[in-house]
């Protein structure tokens, strides 16, 4: 398993196109993706679990994957969230 923390840096948050934008790229991966925010904990492949998080500017997440590109799929969800989804 890998584990990163990531803060949402992009002034919106992950708001509905930055989350399908997580949710496409995290099922690109042959990995479980899994995403925590608080006590809460959802599945980084479903749109719906990824925005009940309602992660704000500044919100810490940390993304837990398994499987065979478990390292894969973390190094691309944290680049894409540092870089701010392409909105900043």
């Amino acid at each position: 398993m890998d584990e990163r923390t990531v803060r949402i840096r992009n002034r919106l948050g992950m708001h509905a196109r930055p989350a399908a934008e997580f949710v496409k790229l995290a099922g690109s991966f042959d990995a479980d993706v899994t995403v925590c925010r608080g006590d809460l904990e959802v599945n980084g492949k479903s749109i719906m679990g990824v925005l009940m998080l309602a992660a704000e500017q500044g919100a810490e997440m940390v993304i837990r994957t398994r499987g065979r590109q478990r390292s894969e799929a973390a190094d691309a969800l944290v680049t894409l969230i540092e870089n701010g989804f392409g909105e900043n």
